[in-house]
């Protein structure tokens, strides 16, 4: 026994080195950008005021600042937050991304498994045989019974096992980047569909008042043509106004009813099924201070990017895995048992056998497909790298499309406040002049309309300064990488 473990103990030191040794094929290494000092073609200013004295209507970007994990919690709903926590637990989506990233990392210990250990296997047998009427003794019939150890080994020595080692790390990192994008995606989504419900549900209420006002109209223009003071084109286009303004009704109820089904959708719940808070744009609170990560830390931040370079890095890997191919394989074997015609005598001495060996694959010719398939490989990286460059370029277009947007949208919610602060003033002007007869009931209820009307336009204004800044956080990352920042401060909060 002590003769058959020296050339095992030998070989050890040999199996470690060449398995040990260099990998074939491309080292990965991290592409290097060269950012723009400003996300936009032109610097833009941290003060995001709109010109008035309204502290809630401002904002200010924070620069070189990262920006928080839980940073809907900056527009100050508890409703929000508790629906966004539920979320988390009962989305399918962030199950399906948490189930990618299991069966990633349990395919990277499969494969770990049969690269670095030898393969045991145990065998036993029972065969009936008979023999050959021309050997001798001629057609004898007999039993064999076998029970047995094999292992066997392929030696990594151009390190194509490694480089597919690495190929399913890569993958367990994108995996996980596509998580963290679906976590704050999904974060997003809610966010922005409780501040488009939230504006639905005062349009439709604005609209209603709207109508009402001008079936008023319509009777006042009746009893005026009546009375002969009006001709019938008036009627006419009034009701024409009427019903235009009634049409706009449904598609809003209709958008409401979908905001509503989304939400439930993405609480993991059917349509219907539980009650969900009603949001308004008076309690949600306009973030005033909006952290924007340097450009040159946001390729690090963006989950997105993090994933495509993931994919960079597996399909780099694949080369080597490619290239490995090529190169002979050295696989070492050998089995320990016992054989012997009778179970009974199975494991006695002189029935044991054994074997050692080692087989070596160099391929020769398969009709060009290695060589083929290595270059489909580093076709396979050349597009990825390609689709690297784009993800970043798309990043970047993002938090500039963000920023601008957040500029735009600031002096078109000054000028629409300026409108409604207008069309009030008509409307009291005119109710004073009513009161001393100088105008009618008629003109009343135009300016009001008008007012109303303003007032439509300034909750689109409102919902969209909301939408943008929800669209600034989730084009800068999400926050992501202070997670664990956040959870700390929540169980310090909580204690």
């Amino acid at each position: 026994m002590e003769k058959r473990k020296k050339p095992v103990s030998i070989l050890i030191p040999v199996i470690f080195l060449i398995t040990t040794g260099c990998a074939v094929g491309p080292d990965f290494k991290t592409p290097i950008l060269n950012t723009p000092e400003y996300y936009t073609d032109s610097p833009i200013s941290s003060d995001m005021t709109d010109g008035g004295n309204n502290d809630i209507k401002k904002q200010r970007l924070l620069f070189a600042e990262n920006l928080s994990a839980d940073w809907w919690t900056m527009f100050g709903s508890e409703k929000l937050n508790i629906l966004i926590q539920q979320g988390f637990t009962e989305n399918p989506s962030l199950a399906k991304a948490q189930a990618a990233i299991r069966y990633a990392e349990e395919t990277f210990y499969a494969a770990r498994g049969e690269i670095f250990s030898p393969a045991v296997d145990a065998l036993a047998s029972a065969t009936r045989q008979k023999t050959s009427s021309s050997t001798i003794p001629p057609g004898m019939l007999y039993n064999l019974y076998g029970a047995s150890v094999r292992v066997s080994y392929t030696l990594d020595i151009f390190g194509g096992g490694r480089r597919k080692l690495e190929s399913l790390l890569a993958r367990i990192e994108y995996q996980q980047f596509q998580y963290e994008a679906a976590y704050m995606t999904f974060a997003g989504n809610i966010v922005t569909m409780a501040i488009q419900e939230a504006a639905l549900r005062e349009q439709i209420e604005i609209s209603q008042e709207i109508i009402k006002s001008l079936e008023e109209q319509l009777k006042m223009i009746k009893r005026q043509f009546d009375l002969g003071a009006v001709p019938l084109t008036a009627i006419l286009n009034h009701q024409t106004e009427l019903a235009m303004t009634k049409a706009t009704l449904p598609a809003l109820e209709k958008g409401l009813s979908l905001t509503r089904h989304a939400l439930y959708a993405l609480l993991g719940k059917m349509p219907g099924e539980g009650d969900l808070p009603i949001f308004s744009l008076d309690e949600l609170i306009l973030p005033a201070e909006l952290p924007v990560s340097l450009s040159s830390d946001l390729a690090r931040q963006r989950p997105d990017i993090r994933a495509a370079e993931a994919i960079l890095h597996q399909a780099c890997a694949e080369v080597g895995v490619a290239t490995a191919n090529l190169y002979p394989q050295l696989t070492l074997t050998g089995s320990y048992g016992h054989q012997a015609s009778i179970p009974a005598s199975l494991f006695e001495g002189p029935n044991v056998v054994w074997s050692i060996g080692a087989g070596l694959l160099q391929p020769i010719f398969h009709g060009g497909a290695l060589t083929a398939a290595r270059r489909a490989a580093i076709a396979a990286y050349d597009e990825a790298a390609a689709n690297y460059r784009q993800t970043v370029l798309t990043a970047f277009q993002n938090v500039a499309d963000s920023l601008r947007s957040l500029e735009a949208d600031t002096y078109a919610l000054k000028a629409q406040e300026d409108a409604v602060r207008a069309a009030k003033n008509s409307v009291d002007i005119a109710e004073k002049q009513f009161q001393l007869g100088a105008v009618s009931h008629m003109d009343i209820l135009v300016t009001q309309r008008n007012y109303k009307k303003t007032r439509l336009a300034l909750i689109d204004a409102q919902a969209l300064r909301y939408a943008d800044t929800v669209s600034l956080f989730l084009s800068l990352g999400g926050g992501w990488w202070n997670k664990a920042n956040s959870e700390q401060k929540n169980e310090n909060d909580n204690k």
